[in-house]
């Protein structure tokens, strides 16, 4: 059984959404402040986390960027609709996905699963034969399902892992913003450009000498992205 943490400081709220994970077989577990969900999340016995942002004492962003000096547990923030700038500072922490309040029920265990799936099985989409994907000094070993670069192993989010899986898999295609947040995160690409670009930038930053200058994942202006072949 997996286990979700809730981070919120309002309780109903995070009575509410165990009550919705319970529902599909998942264990919640509450946490009320960003202190408390980094000290639950050190356990390593944490799946998934739902992060409020606005909290007192630690705010959810810090809590993040804390937890991910340790974990790369899915991350899904939970923010209100004027947060649009921490929702773009939250997708740069390093956060895997957000839900704007109020939210449904069925959104959020859309959104939980998916990224559970993502995380327990990186990986299985790629062909069942192959071990190993390499384009130009970047490979993944799908059975590890671990990156490396020129051998040295880079952590990737599962995000960045999903987003990278697909370009690899057609170097040198170019995909629309649009195709690929469908593709990885399988929702509505509504307001995808800039999660996308944010997602780019990290994998830039952790697989290119030179992110202002990138020799494989490239940006094709008005289309979208794509890595060159070797």
């Amino acid at each position: 059984m997996e286990r979700i943490l809730i981070c919120d400081d309002e309780r109903d709220i995070v009575s509410a959404l165990s009550i919705y994970l319970a529902a599909e077989g998942w264990e919640p577990v509450a946490a009320y402040s960003g202190a408390e969900a980094v000290t639950l999340a050190q356990s390593g016995t944490i799946q998934l986390i739902l992060m409020d942002i606005m909290m007192p004492e630690m705010d959810g962003i810090t809590a993040m960027a804390e937890i991910r000096t340790f974990s790369n547990v899915p991350i899904i923030l939970l923010t209100a609709k004027s947060e649009d700038s921490d929702k773009i500072l939250g997708l740069n922490v390093g956060a895997d996905d957000y839900i704007t309040k109020p939210f449904s029920p069925a959104e959020v265990v859309a959104r939980v699963r998916s990224q559970l799936r993502r995380y327990l099985k990186l990986g299985s989409a790629a062909p069942s034969s192959a071990d190993v994907l390499t384009v130009g000094d970047i490979t993944l070993d799908l059975q590890a399902k671990s990156a490396t670069l020129s051998g040295v192993p880079v952590n990737l989010t599962p995000i960045e892992y999903h987003i990278l899986l697909l370009l690899m898999q057609h170097p040198g295609k170019v995909f629309p913003p649009k195709e690929i947040y469908q593709s990885v995160w399988k929702t509505n690409p509504e307001g995808s450009e800039n999660t996308v670009a944010v997602h780019i930038r990290h994998l830039r930053e952790k697989l290119e000498i030179n992110p202002q200058e990138p020799r494989q994942i490239k940006v094709v202006w008005g289309q979208g992205y794509k890595i060159e072949k070797a």
